[in-house]
Parts: structure tokens; C-alpha cells; sequence
């Protein structure tokens, strides 16, 4: 019978090679203006819970796309020389994220390791993103 790899085993495994920050750390760095924070989660946890302000939003499932020079998805935001820190609600998806930015050639990559939970749990500033959004929940549907 063949082992099947964890998904807890890989975040892990991930962390040792990336840089793992604390929500005081994102912040400091996100003030400094020496880093593009990147939210990396799906566009409904930001609708519900609101993001990290001044951060740029890539769904998980766009990422290497988007960060690939040589792909018809790329984005201009990012660059292999500058700094990114990406956050997910707890830390796993940014981990993996963060390593699949090294090996793809970004170099000077962290991540939020508490993720947005972290973030809004010391009481850190949240951007609401409900007003103008074109996503409703059917709740809010009258």
C-alpha cells in the first residue's frame, strides 16, 4: 500500500524554508512599505471576514500564474526581486504558497503564520469588503 503524503506534513515542511512572521512583523513591514502583502484567500472569505488593508488579493488557484513572467495570467504586481508576505485564515495555504513562490524564483517570500485569524485576533486594522463588491450571500438577498 503506498504512503500518502499530509497535507499538515508539507505546510511543515514548507515553513523550514520559508520566512514564518507574526501579525506585528506583517504590519511593521506592511507600514514600512517594504513588502506587497498578498491575500491569497478565496474571494468569499474575503466578502465575509474583510482583508488585511493595503493588500493586494490572488486566489490561491491563480497564483503560480500570476507570478509566472511567461504566462498569458501574469500580473504586474509581482516581481522576482521585491518582498512579498502572503496570508490565508490559518496559515497553511500562505505557507505552501510561499514556498511554491521560491521555487518558482521569488526569493524574498514570508508568510503571515497566524493568518487573517492571527491578524484580526491582535486586534489589527481589517478593510471591510462587502460595500461595492459584486458578491452577495443570499442572506443579504431580501
Amino acid at each position: 500500500m503506498s504512503s500518502v503524503k499530509k497535507a499538515w506534513d508539507m505546510v511543515d515542511e514548507a515553513k523550514r524554508e520559508i520566512d514564518n512572521l507574526s501579525a506585528e512583523q506583517v504590519k511593521a513591514e506592511l507600514d514600512a512599505g517594504t513588502a506587497t502583502v498578498v491575500d491569497i484567500r478565496d474571494f468569499r472569505e474575503l466578502y465575509l471576514k474583510g482583508m488585511v488593508p493595503g493588500a493586494f488579493h490572488c486566489d490561491r488557484g491563480m497564483l503560480e500564474f500570476w507570478i509566472d513572467p511567461a504566462s498569458e495570467y501574469y500580473r504586474e504586481v509581482f516581481k522576482p526581486e521585491q518582498r512579498y508576505i502572503l496570508y490565508c485564515a490559518g496559515g497553511g495555504r500562505s505557507a505552501l504558497s510561499a514556498k511554491t513562490m521560491k521555487d518558482m524564483g521569488y526569493t524574498n517570500v514570508a508568510h503571515l503564520e497566524s493568518g487573517f485569524g492571527g491578524w484580526a485576533a491582535a486586534g489589527l486594522p481589517i478593510e471591510e469588503q462587502k460595500t461595492g463588491s459584486k458578491w452577495v450571500l443570499r442572506s443579504d438577498v431580501s
